[in-house]
């Protein structure tokens, strides 16, 4: 009867929670559907204001950071290269969100042999002379990275992360004081959530940035199909690849199959594009 009485309860309680988190949710189209047809709506709780805020003040201690060691825009020649490639992606921007052409967006590269770039919210992009130099990058190929991870900023996926982790720690929460689970019983909650919602919603997010990633390139002139050389190459130089159930982000033969479809989709972008470059 113990166990009746506490599961009753507990979805009185999370009817509770989730009154007051709908309360203060918001449906959103974050951006435009592009050719490549991005069309999902997002549930956000999380203010825009707040990621952004926590973005800058983020990004501003750590190239601060990076700038005392030392490692920041060390190599003129790849900084003017990374910039102009940006220069060029910003303004393909407008055709998912018109007001991202308003960011106040930074372009950095640091001296690290990590293979990795990123895009914070607002416009924040790093990229890692590990990702240039271990992988021979063409411009194509950089700027399907820098489109990709440019894709995230504008999705809000960040955001969008948060906002959906703040309603599934309240929901935990609620329901572990309510049945008496402890701390063990909490981690086991937490882990299925990652594992029945948490880490697929990732991988959506990495397929959406994909898509999104090789129209922006194709907009600005540069050859879509180079997103999947470069998984190529990524594939070479990481390790054994993450079992997909553990993993955010798509497997290797999904994501360049998906790349292969998406990438032949906004050829006709790239070619118009190509005669303004």
């Amino acid at each position: 009867m113990k166990s009746i009485v506490s599961s009753v309860i507990l979805k009185r309680m999370l009817a509770a929670v989730a009154v007051v988190v709908l309360a203060g949710c918001e449906t959103v189209q974050t951006t435009n559907s592009g050719v490549v047809g991005i069309t999902r709506q997002q549930q956000m709780i999380v203010s825009s204001e707040a990621i952004d805020d926590a973005a800058r003040q983020e990004y501003t201690a750590l190239i601060a950071d990076e700038g005392k060691k030392g490692e920041l825009n060390r190599n003129p020649a790849e900084v003017s290269r990374v910039r102009a490639i940006a220069n060029r992606l910003i303004p393909a921007t407008a055709a998912f969100r018109p007001d991202a052409l308003k960011w106040n967006w930074e372009v950095n590269v640091i001296t690290s042999p990590e293979v990795n770039a990123w895009c914070m919210p607002g416009g924040k992009i790093a990229v890692y002379t590990g990702l240039i130099e271990k992988l021979h990058i063409t411009d194509d190929e950089l700027a399907a990275v820098m489109g990709h991870e440019m894709a995230h900023a504008l999705r809000e996926h960040a955001r969008e992360r948060a906002s959906e982790q703040a309603v599934a720690s309240t929901a935990i929460s609620v329901g572990a004081a309510v049945l008496g689970i402890g701390d063990l019983g909490q981690k086991t909650a937490e882990y299925a959530y990652m594992g029945l919602l948490g880490l697929p919603n990732s991988r959506r997010h990495e397929t959406e940035a994909d898509r999104i990633g090789v129209e922006l390139a194709a907009r600005a002139g540069y050859d879509p199909r180079a997103a999947i050389s470069l998984w190529q190459k990524m594939a070479q130089v990481g390790g054994p690849e993450t079992v997909k159930f553990l993993s955010t982000h798509p497997s290797r033969e999904e994501r360049l199959s998906d790349l292969t479809n998406y990438s032949a989709r906004v050829m006709p972008l790239y070619e118009q594009a190509k005669k303004r470059h």
